[in-house]
Formats: structure tokens, C-alpha cells, sequence
């Protein structure tokens, strides 16, 4: 067997196989001991006949392209192995040459190779606009607002509704004048805003006041008796109004409904958490944006082979995950609202964004040469089991026997890559200013409060002072007795 490799794309090799006589046959005899066992050759056991009973019964071509076949299943993956590939998707036969004057068959077999980057551009700083993750006021007075809401009562009110006030109403609903029944409510009380009826009733009673009667359009709820979705004429009487007063914050209020003594503190956590969770959005934010805008820069395409492989992938978990709920892919199609040709155009869109964002990542782990320790695996695996094991150790050995391992190594190669590329990116707003995305420790309540106490201990602690010769009581001298 000989073998010659060209490259046919950036991430692809043509690997030709020379399939010499001896070797073709070889394959002659165990394809035509396949092919007897079908058939009822006179004096002869199936799967017994001789090569030369078999093409004569069978054909000498036949035979001769079942030997092809037969050949290709066991000597093309040996040539793979023997030339030093390591494909990542199945080998595809590309083209088979059988017309050599010297009887030699020549076998072209596609390899699809994993996509590595030896190098990648000098990009400097990248500039990256986020949004400014600082809390406003307006974000923080709502979440004080939602504790004081707890708290809040309804006093009459005389003035135009609005929403979140509270309204007593009588309603009634018609179609070309003929009444609704099932749409009319007496001594109904709505809270504006919620659009938990009837939309496009807030619309019409917003502005009304006490004793008025709006009238205007609304919509039947779907489902909501045979004349859902249906438009009707709404009638709504106006009978009370109540509009939701807030109480002071106080810091009495504070400690008796949370764990904060003082409505400074309450405010300074509720900022801290806020800021700490918009960080952590924007940094996300970020991180997609750097990768994209690193796809867009560096010049390579995922094979074909390897998307293909991709999708059909992603359709078969899909397919699965459905199956659990007796749902099949057609009637998953159907309830989305998608046709076969979109959904699949769109999971190849999905495959070649991922595809392109792990070899992207994997180079730059290669290029910068990461490792990751036995320990950061066990610290990982901990991590990722948080505490429910009690030796995360047996995990780790388990999956080094399965392969899993490298796997997980791949993972935490990729997210210590994303994190190189959001800490060298600058970000910052629409303005070009730059924007602090330093993530925020939120330490937990707790260990806070032992901290400050530890503080306080320290600075209520004081030298004390040298005793003085009239402060030093002789151990010699008796008290005085006592009556």
C-alpha cells in the first residue's frame, strides 16, 4: 500500500491510497466469499464458493467493486494512522480510480483536520463600548421603593387615575351593540397597569376620575369563552378610586423587615449588589464582543465537514430531547412556526459561530502555551459539584479513565483564554470614556458583620497605663479586719 498526501484547503487533506494487486487481491477473496453467502451456488456451502465460481456467477466487475469496497474499510484507516492524521469528522471517499493500465486503484479519501491557528495578529488595545454598569438613583429609590410598597396603603383619590392606583368599577362589553355577558364584572377592583383583564382597558380608564364613564375598544383575552380574540365595545363606571400612598423609609422599618440595621446601610447593599450584578452583565456583554470582533479580524473558515458534523449533532440532541416529551421534529417545527430549510440554515449559523469562537480560543490557549495543574482540575471539579461530593479526587480519576478529562482541560483552557481577551480589552462607553468592569466581591452578610466587629475590637483596644508606685500594694502588708 502507498500512500501521498496534498493539502486541498487550509484544514483539509487529500490522503491517495495505492491499492496494489496483491493487496486487491486479497480483498477479491473475502468480498466474494461475502457475496456467496446470498447466494445458492450448486455443490457448494454458503460463503464456500471460489472466487472464480463466484465471478462467474456474479461478475467479474461486481466482484471487483465489492473487492474496492471491501479494501477501502481496512486499509484506509491504517493509511490514515501510518500518514500521521487525526481526523476530526468521518473521511469521506472522494473519488475511487479503477481505469490504471497496470490494474493499481487509486483511492482519494477527504480528511477534515481540527482548525489550529499558529499565530494571531497584534491587535494593540481594543477599544470595546459597553454601558456604564454605576446604579442611577431612579434604579436604586425602585428597589427602596419595592420595600416601602410592602408597607403601603390606599387612600381615597379624587383626581385622574393613573397607573397603580386602584379603581372600583363596573364593566360591561358589546358587539354591534349586543352585550358580552361573559366580559362584564360588577364592583371590580383593578389596580392600572397590571393589563390583567381585559386589554386595552388601562387605555381607557387612565385620566378618568370618580363617577366618570369611559368608554373605548378592548380585546378578549384567546380562550376566553367562544368570542376570545375577539374586539368589543368596553362601558366602564368609575364607582371608587384609591391611590396607593408609600410610607417614609425609616430605618425602624429596615431592621424589622430585613437583615440591614439602617436605611444607609440597606442602601449602600442594595447599590453594591446592583453595580456587582450589572458588572457582571457587561463583562459578558463584553466578552462576546471581543471574541466577535477577534472572528471578524483573523482570516480562516470552519471546514464544511466539520459544521455539517455540527449540525447534524445539534439535530440529533434536539431530536432526543424532544422525545423525552413525545414531541417529533416535525411537530417541533410546526409549533415554532419554522420550515425545515430555515431551522437547519440557522443551526448552521449557530455550528459555524461556535465552531469559529473554539478554534479562535484554543489557538490563543495554544499560542500562549496554558497549562492547567492537576490542581486547578480537582479545583475545578470542586467547584463545579459545589460541596455535594465528598471526594471530588474519585471524580477525577474516573474521568481520566473515561476521556472525560481532556475534555474538562479543554474547557477550562478556553475560559482562561476568554479572560485574557476581556482583561486586554479596554472598555468603554459611547463616548469613548472608560468604563470600570473590575468585578465586585459581595461578601456574605455574615462574614461582613464579624469583619467590622473584629475592627471595632481593635479600636477599642488601648495601652494601658503604667501603674504608678502608690498603685503597687505590698504583699506583705494584712487588710484591715472587718466587725
Amino acid at each position: 500500500m502507498q500512500t501521498e498526501v496534498k493539502e486541498s484547503g487550509r484544514f483539509e487533506r487529500t490522503l491517495t491510497v495505492r491499492l496494489e494487486n496483491d493487496e486487491l487481491a486479497a480483498a477479491k477473496k473475502k468480498a466474494a466469499a461475502k457475496i456467496s453467502k446470498s447466494m445458492k451456488i450448486k455443490g457448494f456451502r454458503p460463503g464456500k464458493a471460489p472466487l472464480a465460481v463466484v465471478e462467474r456467477m456474479a461478475g467479474a466487475d461486481y466482484v471487483r467493486s465489492e473487492a474496492i469496497e471491501e479494501a477501502i474499510q481496512d486499509i484506509v484507516p491504517e493509511a490514515i494512522n501510518e500518514a500521521g492524521l487525526d481526523p476530526v469528522t468521518v473521511p469521506t471517499v472522494s473519488a475511487v480510480r479503477d481505469d490504471n493500465e497496470d490494474g493499481v486503484v487509486e483511492i482519494d479519501v477527504l480528511v477534515t483536520l481540527w482548525p489550529v491557528l499558529e499565530s494571531l495578529p497584534e491587535f494593540g488595545e481594543i477599544e470595546i463600548e459597553v454601558e456604564d454598569p454605576s446604579p442611577t438613583e431612579a434604579e436604586i429609590e425602585e428597589q427602596l421603593d419595592a420595600l416601602r410598597n410592602q408597607f403601603a396603603e390606599l387612600a381615597d383619590h379624587d383626581g385622574e387615575l393613573s397607573e397603580g392606583d386602584f379603581a372600583l368599577i363596573d364593566i360591561s362589553a358589546e358587539v354591534d351593540g349586543e352585550p358580552v355577558e361573559t366580559a362584564g364584572a360588577k364592583d371590580l377592583m383593578y389596580e392600572l397597569g397590571t393589563n390583567s383583564f381585559i386589554p386595552g382597558l388601562d387605555e381607557i380608564i387612565v385620566g378618568a376620575t370618580v363617577g366618570d364613564t369611559a368608554k373605548g375598544t378592548g380585546t378578549l383575552p384567546e380562550g376566553y369563552s367562544e368570542r376570545g380574540g375577539e374586539d368589543v365595545d368596553l362601558i366602564v363606571t368609575i364607582k371608587e378610586a384609591k391611590k396607593k400612598v408609600l410610607p417614609e423609609l425609616t430605618d425602624e422599618m429596615v431592621a424589622d423587615s430585613t437583615e440591614f440595621e439602617t436605611v444607609v446601610e440597606l442602601r449602600e447593599a442594595i447599590e453594591k449588589n446592583m453595580l456587582a450584578y450589572k458588572v457582571h452583565n457587561q463583562r459578558a456583554i463584553l466578552q462576546d464582543k471581543i471574541v466577535e470582533y477577534i472572528s471578524n479580524e483573523v482570516d480562516f473558515e470552519v471546514p464544511e465537514a466539520l459544521i455539517s458534523a455540527e449540525v447534524e449533532a445539534r439535530v440529533r440532541n434536539l431530536a432526543a430531547r424532544l422525545e423525552e416529551d413525545k414531541i417529533d421534529l416535525q411537530n417541533y417545527l410546526r409549533i415554532t412556526g419554522q420550515d425545515e430549510a430555515t431551522f437547519i440554515a440557522s443551526l448552521r449559523d449557530q455550528a459555524n459561530a461556535a465552531l469559529s469562537t473554539r478554534v479562535l480560543l484554543d489557538s490563543i490557549a495554544a499560542i500562549e502555551n496554558y497549562e492547567v495543574s492537576d490542581e486547578e482540575i480537582l479545583e475545578y471539579v470542586t467547584e463545579m459539584f459545589q460541596g455535594q461530593v465528598d471526594d471530588p479526587q474519585v471524580i477525577v480519576d474516573s474521568w481520566a479513565a473515561s476521556g472525560q478529562v481532556e475534555s474538562l482541560v479543554g474547557d477550562i483552557l478556553r475560559e482562561r483564554a476568554i479572560t485574557g481577551l476581556v482583561e486586554s480589552a479596554k472598555p468603554v462607553d459611547a463616548d469613548g470614556n472608560p468604563v470600570d468592569l473590575t468585578p465586585v466581591v459581595i461578601e456574605p452578610r455574615e462574614q461582613e458583620r464579624e469583619e467590622e466587629a473584629e475592627d471595632d475590637s481593635t479600636d477599642e483596644v488601648e495601652e494601658a497605663p503604667e501603674a504608678s508606685d502608690d498603685d503597687v500594694i505590698e504583699e506583705t502588708e494584712e487588710p484591715e479586719e472587718t466587725e
